[in-house]
């Protein structure tokens, strides 16, 4: 269930009401008359099972209380209330399988941001894989992995394909096509001070990395992982089973691909460089391309839902 708490302008109180009343998968209604101060109106508040949430947000929308008030919209933890059972029971679907378009483009707004704190995560990130790949460490790949936050911007260019949000699908590409680069500079430069100190070397660059080769590797099988990770981190988002970005972050090798082009490139080594800047691009496309039609699927699914769906709550 969610918590919609919301101030309304006086003179659409009781439109608002009168919706929340006859929506499919509500309960738990109260008003509170004239008290918002600012903006001033009456707070209205309801429970609204997560599977019939989208629509009731789409209409608060377009009786306008963005702009003349407010939606505020929470996770409920805990629920003790048969109404509220009653309500889940009521609203088709499943709750865990709903899609909140307005969260999901706002949370890949804030993830694809062009932040000083994005593109440290990210060159941080693409370091710590060029250490794995010089020590050949399988651990600090991962650990690399973990660290990259370029899944925020892919999630956003498919969120905003998907909303026409064209706004959102050019700032999340900036992101990736500005933070990439950045972060592949500052390895390289990195790359090369580590040289100069001698913790790094071009005999150590050189030596057989059986535990990292396959990052330079691109094949099919990397574009069908890659499709499965965007299936999967999509999903994540959408669904709120944000533990498994964990699993997505783990599996595609975009910061360590990058890393290793970056020392590549360092090293003169032009086959590895376009290997490793291979296997980002298809990593990178087969995200886009999974989570487009992750999208695009669970949109078509709901819209059979809202079909479904009866217009008065008994």
């Amino acid at each position: 269930m969610l918590h919609l708490r919301m101030i309304t302008p006086r003179d659409r109180t009781e439109t608002v009401v009168e919706l929340l009343r006859t929506t499919v998968g509500t309960a738990h209604l109260a008003v509170l008359a004239g008290a918002a101060r600012d903006p001033e109106g009456d707070v209205v508040m309801c429970d609204v099972a997560r599977e019939a949430a989208d629509d009731l947000i789409g209409e608060l929308r377009g009786l306008g209380l963005p702009a003349d008030g407010c939606i505020t919209v929470e996770n409920i933890d805990l629920s003790l209330s048969e109404r509220a059972d009653q309500a889940e029971i009521d609203a088709p679907g499943e709750g865990v399988d709903a899609v909140l378009w307005d969260s999901l483009t706002d949370a890949t707004h804030e993830e694809s941001r062009l932040s000083v704190t994005y593109l440290a995560f990210l060159t941080l990130a693409t370091m710590l894989a060029a250490c794995g790949v010089m020590l050949d460490s399988e651990i600090l790949i991962v650990g690399a992995m973990v660290v990259g936050p370029e899944f925020g911007p892919l999630a956003g260019v498919c969120t905003g394909l998907v909303r026409r949000a064209w706004w959102l699908a050019w700032r999340s590409l900036g992101a990736l096509l500005v933070g990439f680069p950045l972060a592949m500079v500052a390895t390289g430069v990195f790359g090369m001070v580590m040289d100069v100190t001698g913790v790094f070397s071009e005999e150590q660059y050189h030596a057989p990395h059986p535990a990292t080769e396959f990052i330079w590797q691109p094949d099919l099988s990397s574009f069908v992982v890659a499709l499965l990770a965007g299936v999967a981190g999509i999903l994540s988002l959408t669904s709120s089973k944000s533990g498994a970005l964990v699993g997505v972050a783990i599996s595609v090798t975009t910061v360590p691909a990058a890393a290793n082009a970056a020392l590549a490139l360092s090293y003169g080594d032009l086959g590895e460089t376009w290997g490793s800047a291979v296997q980002l691009g298809v990593n990178i496309a087969g995200i886009l391309l999974a989570g487009t039609v992750t999208l695009l699927a669970q949109k078509a699914f709901w819209a059979r839902q809202r079909a479904k769906r009866p217009a008065v709550s008994g």
